[in-house]
């Protein structure tokens, strides 16, 4: 890593540009200004979540922790916030600006302080690519003293100890950004008692002796013992599994096997739908409130499985505690699905290059209502201008990657534009994704909602079978022989639902209600499951599964202490049941229609077949359901469904 000469000049007279998003300031004190350039081997879009993330790098520069307020502060305009710390014994509090930032560019920030030695300070980081590959940083800090003590302060603080830390945290993040290793600092893991060491090796054989992958168990346990306490606070298992190169279904597994062994806690996530970030924090379904305000977007919400509760992990406290502080609460990171973050003084605009990914944006401002939908793709155009004035309309924009974009604030107030990407992150594990899962529901049955309330978990595939003359079968072979044949096949059914990524709810009988994510996977699942059921192994009595299936939205509920789903999905999926002939699966309009389960039932390799039929279904007004049977084509010869 190379770094440049330090130098301190006085503002006017350095011949580097100031940002864009500061003014000058007349004060008694000369002002001091600081540039520091740093070539690094990441590339912009690599060192980004790094660098933007100024709630760790604060932390990494020796920034104190900030304080709890004193009692309820009046709201500030546009995301501006009134925050203090302590400093060498001394109060320390200022008005933050909210961030600027063009993603992986450039961010920058103002803070306009009331106590303590320094008047104001901007900082401004700006990341370009190098020819190489790499990145060249750099990072710039104005400061205006107050006193003589900012005076004196000032170079030695900020000039002298904290360049230092800069450059070894910008280096620390490079090696991380192009690598698997984990976060490292002064601040990381603190040496870890033999006790401890021992007990991580104790928990490493139980989640082995649990089936869990030995290679994912070994990066877990070394990043509980290595990562520092911002990466430990908040392990999200997807990111996880990308950075580690691992399946993300095999690191979530893990990381629930490892809750129940107690290396890990589990906590349920709430999401702003906005700024997408937690509002809350709950370590059982059943303390969710399906209502919460999110106070930085001022709106209130109600949460939904499918979108708005991600499940995380942090270690269990008898492991290693991870306490984390806030040092910095406007960072870019906080909402890394904002692209373009950007203060406008009323009745003025600013032309913007803009590198942006292909996909779909919407333009809105904190304070107005409206938003303007934008699309990104490389039949945009190049230029193209954004105005407000009372609210955010207008005709939705068709822009290229690499477009120059001309905001507009023609209101008569200060305006916070916002250019965020639609898409969420795929690397949440919701709730609707993980209570759908079989080793969920062995692994914690008892998480429940609390009675009464009704959470929507989005679109499920719901699955009901039964078996077919089962009644007839306890008469032929008897009761006990029966009921143990009646028990293998809720094993035969529970493993084939567990391998496809689904969950049995419940049983009624010899029913089972089972959900899905993926219609494909569920109809795979039970044409497979219906195979082995029907061709036992000699001495062993075949069975007959009829099954149905529809997707649809559904509500997740708790009933008998369990967690539930009900609605018109699960009603029609309980009818369509009864229609098989044990020898099909009877698939709804909205599961033939998914491209996955007609790309199944195309493909030469499964020999299936298809056949439609419509019918009227009880409870649902007489009208009539477009419905399928799906079934491998040597069983609808033999049974004589879907022959002409």
């Amino acid at each position: 890593m190379k770094t440049s000469t330090l130098n301190i000049k006085r503002c006017e007279d350095f011949p580097t540009p100031r940002p864009q998003f500061a003014a000058p300031s007349a004060m008694p004190y000369r002002d001091f200004h600081y540039r520091w350039e740093y070539e690094l081997k990441s590339r912009p879009e690599q060192l980004w979540s790094f660098v933007a993330d100024t709630n760790r790098f604060n932390r990494d520069a020796g920034v104190p922790a900030l304080q709890p307020g004193e009692g309820k502060r009046p709201r500030l305009r546009n995301a501006r916030r009134r925050l203090r710390l302590s400093f060498l014994g001394l109060p320390v509090e200022w008005e933050e600006q909210p961030f600027e930032w063009i993603k992986p560019s450039r961010f920058g920030v103002v803070r306009k302080y009331s106590k303590g030695p320094i008047a104001e300070l901007k900082v401004l980081t700006e990341l370009s690519p190098l020819d190489d590959g790499g990145t060249k940083l750099i990072y710039q800090v104005w400061a205006t003293p107050k006193s003589l003590l900012g005076f004196l302060l000032i170079p030695l603080q900020i000039g002298y100890i904290s360049q230092r830390k800069f450059a070894s945290a910008f280096e620390s993040y490079d090696k991380t950004a192009l690598s698997e290793i984990p976060m490292s600092s002064e601040h990381a893991s603190p040496e870890l008692s033999s006790a401890v060491h021992a007990r991580l090796e104790a928990l490493k054989e139980k989640l082995l002796i649990d089936g869990a992958a030995p290679h994912v168990v070994e990066k877990l346990i070394d990043f509980v013992g290595r990562a520092d306490d911002f990466s430990l606070a908040r392990m999200r298992p997807y990111a996880l599994a990308d950075q580690w190169g691992e399946p993300r279904r095999t690191v979530l597994t893990t990381c629930l096997l490892a809750t129940r062994q107690g290396l890990l806690d589990m906590q349920w996530d709430l999401l702003c739908p906005l700024c997408r970030g937690p509002q809350e924090s709950e370590t059982s379904l059943f303390d969710i409130n399906s209502k919460v305000h999110c106070e930085t977007c001022r709106i209130d919400f109600t949460v939904n499985f499918d979108r708005f509760v991600e499940i995380t992990f942090k270690p269990n406290a008898s492991v290693r505690r991870a306490e984390v502080k806030d040092y910095c609460m406007g960072s870019p990171q906080r909402t890394p699905h904002v692209v373009v973050q950007q203060l406008l003084a009323p009745h003025t605009s600013r032309s913007l290059i803009l590198p942006l990914e292909e996909g779909s944006y919407r333009l809105r401002t904190l304070e107005l209502p409206g938003e303007q939908l934008v699309t990104v793709s490389t039949e945009g155009a190049e230029t193209a201008t954004a105005r407000i004035s009372d609210r955010v309309a207008g005709e939705e924009l068709q822009l290229t990657p690499r477009t120059t974009l001309q905001i507009e604030n023609a209101s008569d107030a200060e305006q916070l534009f916002i250019l965020e990407r639609l898409q969420w992150s795929d690397q949440a594990a919701t709730a609707a994704e993980v209570t759908a899962l079989q080793i969920f529901r062995d692994l914690f049955s008892s998480e429940a909602l609390r009675p009464g309330e009704q959470i929507s978990v989005g679109t499920l595939t719901v699955l009901f079978t039964d078996l077919r003359h089962s009644t007839q079968l306890y008469r032929e072979i008897g009761d006990a022989t029966a009921f143990g044949r009646v028990l293998n096949h809720f094993d035969v059914l529970k493993k084939a639902i567990a391998e496809a990524d689904g969950a049995i709810v419940k049983t009624i009988g010899d029913a089972v209600m089972g959900v899905f994510r993926d219609s494909a996977s569920a109809l795979k699942a039970m044409l497979n499951a219906q195979q082995i059921l029907a061709a036992p192994p000699e001495g062993t009595v075949p069975l007959t599964l009829k099954a149905g299936m529809h997707s649809g939205p559904c509500i997740a509920v708790t009933l008998n202490d369990r967690l539930d789903y009900f609605g018109s999905t699960v009603n029609m999926a309980a009818r369509l049941e009864g229609l098989s002939t044990g020898n099909d699966v009877i698939i709804s309009r909205s599961v033939y229609d998914d491209p996955d389960v007609r790309e199944l039932i195309n493909s030469p390799d499964t020999n299936l077949r298809a056949v439609p039929f419509q019918i009227v279904l009880k409870g649902f007004d007489e009208e009539r359901f477009e419905l399928w049977r799906v079934g491998r084509k040597e069983a609808a010869a033999a049974t004589g469904f879907g022959v002409d």
